[in-house]
C-alpha cells in the first residue's frame, strides 16, 4: 500500500519532461512525463475530448511520488498537437497513436510493469485500443468511459452528423459538453474554461465513431483479458454511469468496479481527490 499522498496535491513541475512523437500520417503529438525518481511502474495516459495532458498535472505528480512513471501524448486535433480541432479521420489513426504512446512509455521505462489509463473519451480509446490491439498490459484504470452519453442527443443532430461524415463534410461543431458537470469544484471549472487549450469541438466522423465504438465495447466487453480498475462518478451527467455497469456485467476478465457516490464526470479533479488517486495506486501496487 503507497504512503498517504501529499495534501495538497500540487505540481511542483520539477519532474516535468516534454517530448514529441510523429504519426506516420506525419503529425506532430505533444507528449509529456511526469519522471518518477525510482520508478515501479509506468502509465500511460490518454484524455478526454476537448482537453489535454497538461490537465492531469497534479495526477502525474501524485504518482511520480508514489514511483510511478506517467506519460501522456495530447490527441491529435488537441491541446499542443497538431491536426484539426477536435477531429481524428479515423479510429485506426487514434489505436495506432496509443500504440505509438506504450512503445515510448516501454522503450523509457523497459522491464517495468506498463498500465493504461483512459478518461471519458480516452477511456473508450483506450478499451477499444486493448479489444483490438490486444496489448501487453499489467492492467488498466479507466475513468468515467464514453460508452454512452448520460443524455440523449436530439435525434437531428445525430443524423445530421452521419450525413455530413458519410458526405466528408468535417466542419468541427460545437461537442455540447457542459463544463460546470465536470467537477464541484468550481476551480476546476473556472480553470478549464480559461485554459487556453480546451475547446469544444468535434467533427462528423469523430463524433459518429465515438458513439459506434462505444455500443461496441458493450457487446465486445467478454473479449478482454486485461485486469481493469473502472470508476465512475454516480453523478456524471457527460458519460453514463449506467453504461459502465452495463459494461462490467459483460466483463470476464478481473476487474474492480468503483461507483463513487457523490461524484461528477472528473473524479480526478473533484473534492475527493485525494482519495480517489490513493485508490487507483493501491490498485496499481497490487498489481505491479
Amino acid at each position: 500500500m503507497p504512503n498517504p499522498l501529499p495534501s495538497p496535491i500540487v505540481s511542483s513541475r520539477a519532474r516535468l519532461n516534454e517530448f514529441t512523437l510523429t504519426t506516420p500520417d506525419g503529425l506532430s503529438l505533444h507528449g509529456r512525463e511526469w519522471a518518477a525518481a525510482k520508478p515501479r511502474a509506468v502509465v500511460g495516459l490518454v484524455h478526454g475530448l476537448g482537453e489535454h495532458g497538461g490537465r492531469y498535472d497534479h495526477v502525474g505528480d501524485c504518482f511520480a511520488e508514489h514511483g510511478v512513471a506517467l506519460l501522456s501524448t495530447d490527441l491529435r486535433g488537441h491541446g499542443l498537437s497538431e491536426g484539426r480541432r477536435g477531429h481524428a479521420k479515423s479510429y485506426d489513426l487514434l489505436m495506432g497513436d496509443i500504440s505509438q504512446l506504450l512503445e515510448t512509455a516501454r522503450l523509457r521505462h523497459p522491464n517495468l510493469p506498463c498500465f493504461l489509463y483512459g478518461h471519458s473519451l480516452g477511456g473508450n480509446l483506450a478499451l477499444n485500443h486493448i479489444v483490438e490491439n490486444k496489448p501487453k498490459l499489467a492492467g488498466a484504470i479507466i475513468t468515467a468511459p464514453l460508452l454512452r452519453l448520460a443524455f440523449a442527443p436530439p435525434a437531428w443532430q445525430t443524423r445530421l452528423l452521419k450525413l455530413m461524415k458519410r458526405g466528408g463534410l468535417e466542419i468541427a461543431m460545437p461537442s455540447g459538453l457542459d463544463d460546470k458537470e465536470l467537477s464541484r469544484d468550481l476551480n476546476v471549472v473556472r480553470a478549464y474554461r480559461n485554459d487556453p487549450l480546451t475547446h469544444d469541438r468535434v467533427s462528423p466522423s469523430l463524433a459518429v465513431d465515438m458513439v459506434d465504438h462505444g455500443e461496441r465495447l458493450l457487446k465486445r466487453a467478454g473479449e478482454i483479458d486485461t485486469p481493469l480498475l473502472l470508476i465512475h462518478g454516480a453523478e456524471d451527467q457527460i458519460t453514463s454511469p449506467a453504461a459502465t455497469a452495463e459494461f462490467v456485467e459483460n466483463l470476464k476478465s478481473e476487474h474492480v468496479f468503483k461507483l463513487w457516490e457523490g461524484l461528477r464526470h472528473e473524479p480526478h479533479n473533484e473534492p475527493e481527490r485525494k482519495a480517489v488517486l490513493s485508490f487507483m495506486l493501491r490498485w496499481l501496487d497490487d498489481h505491479s
